[in-house]
């Protein structure tokens, strides 16, 4: 974003960033699947074929038991041919569902971590002008943005500044939670189910 050299207004910005594991993609298991996981069935071919037809099984229908999915196939007049063909088939439409499966879990994920975007889901602000960095977490600043970031100056940057306020603050949520709970499955005085 460009800005005018005479504006005096302060502009101000906010990013999300999300950690998530990467998949390089040479994981891709193009492999058959296994025997026990598919249920082979032959059956004559249907259609067109004259006397042929109606002598031989040479369709065949694959299902893959765990997912319901199904490839018939009776192109070819070997049975083998078109057993070969069902299971590159099958094995493609499961290979598909369980990428879009995937895909969809790191899609959740994303945006759990995400969440919206809004200011309101802010965890720190480096204020540059002012030279400071605030954890909303913890409610702490601290000046010497420069010091804080390097991490090389022996103090651990700004994970290691925040941290023990945030633990003070992870305990004190702790002894809140341990202090709430009924003692040995008693109710307090007082409380109501």
């Amino acid at each position: 974003q460009r800005v005018p050299i005479n504006d005096v207004r302060i502009h101000t910005s906010a990013c999300s960033v999300a950690v998530l594991p990467y998949s390089d993609g040479d994981d891709q298991n193009t492999d058959l699947l296994p025997a026990s996981e598919l249920k082979i069935e032959t059956m004559r071919s249907s259609g067109a074929g004259g006397q042929h037809v109606n002598t031989t099984e040479s369709a065949v229908r694959i299902t893959h038991i765990p997912t319901g999915i199904t490839a018939s196939i009776q192109d070819e007049r070997s049975q083998h041919k078109n057993r070969a063909k069902a299971m590159k088939l099958i094995t493609a439409r499961v290979r598909d569902k369980q990428r879009e499966e995937e895909s969809r879990e790191r899609g959740d994920a994303k945006q759990s971590l995400m969440g919206g975007g809004d200011r309101s889901e802010r965890i720190r602000t480096y204020n540059f002008p002012q030279d400071r960095v605030t954890d909303h977490r913890c409610k702490q600043s601290e000046h010497g943005i420069p010091k804080l970031l390097d991490g090389s100056s022996g103090d651990g940057g700004v994970v290691a500044f925040f941290a023990p306020y945030l633990r003070e603050m992870h305990r004190e949520e702790l002894m809140e939670q341990l202090e709430s709970e009924p003692i040995g499955g008693k109710i307090p005085k007082g409380k109501k189910k």
